[in-house]
């Protein structure tokens, strides 16, 4: 139970000669929850591409709940991370019921076809008072809001009893109420006994709720910081992280960012 769910060792991607990762290295330790942030191109994309097995990377080693990449069938261990983003969004079937879509995590199968078996109609409705969306159960996609699709997505991972959930930019689309409402959400899934851990990808530092624990900071493909939120979510780190003077600070258990542009008004992204 003491073993990392996540260790990335001198993690390096070359495509024709630029470097998209340079020496990452990073590792996630049970009960830990983290945020992945930096700016667009700074390789966040392609660390979940290579820790999904999808890029294949050019040096260093990946293991993932104690299985060593290369020496393993990441097919298999694909089944068992959580992976909610915008690209499975995308591809869901619109006449497809909440609870089918949920049912469809077990095979890691979109556009489920046919009719789940009686034992995982039984687990997806679990999941769906899990989620908070049990009266969801018969909506198809197509009618759902955006939020609830994020929380269907989830329920749609968790249903592989996975040990890591990686949520890429889960805000994307939502509008400001909708985002809250999501957020804490999150914040109740992790609170609950035998929840993943949380994997945030996210440009968004006020987009942090408080059952996140850790944080790395990427820039160009290298790791600006490491470790715990305190350690990391300072203003110096993400001055370094996105290369412009900001001020961080937080209230209320949240955090804000402003740019410090000298001589013009501090602008809150």
């Amino acid at each position: 139970m003491n073993a990392p769910i996540l260790e990335v060792q001198a993690l390096r991607i070359l495509r024709n000669g630029t470097p998209i990762l340079r020496d990452v290295s990073w590792r996630v330790d049970p009960g830990q929850n983290w945020v992945v942030l930096g700016p667009n191109g700074c390789g966040k994309t392609s660390l979940l591409a290579a820790l999904t097995g999808y890029l294949m990377p050019t040096a260093g080693e990946i293991d993932l709940l104690g299985h060593r990449f290369g020496q393993a069938d990441w097919r298999e261990l694909r089944m068992r991370i959580g992976i909610v983003s915008s690209s499975i969004r995308q591809l869901m079937a619109e006449t497809e019921p909440a609870l089918d879509s949920v049912a469809s995590g077990k095979y890691a199968m979109i556009d489920f076809w046919g009719r789940p078996n009686r034992t995982d109609r039984k687990r997806a409705r679990e999941i769906l008072a899990r989620i908070e969306c049990l009266h969801l159960e018969q909506r198809p996609w197509a009618v759902l809001s955006q939020g609830e699709r994020q929380r269907i997505l989830i329920g749609r991972a968790l249903m592989s009893d996975p040990r890591l959930m990686i949520l890429d930019e889960p805000c994307a689309g939502l509008d400001p109420v909708a985002r809250e409402h999501f957020l804490q959400f999150l914040s109740r899934l992790a609170a609950r006994p035998g929840a993943p851990s949380l994997v945030l990808v996210t440009h968004h530092v006020e987009e942090i709720v408080d059952c996140f624990t850790h944080a790395l900071l990427l820039r160009e493909g290298a790791v600006v910081g490491s470790g715990t939120l305190k350690r990391c979510l300072t203003s110096p780190h993400l001055s370094q992280t996105f290369g412009e003077p900001v001020r961080v600070s937080r209230r209320g258990g949240r955090y804000t960012l402003t740019v410090a542009n000298p001589g013009k008004p501090g602008i809150v992204v």
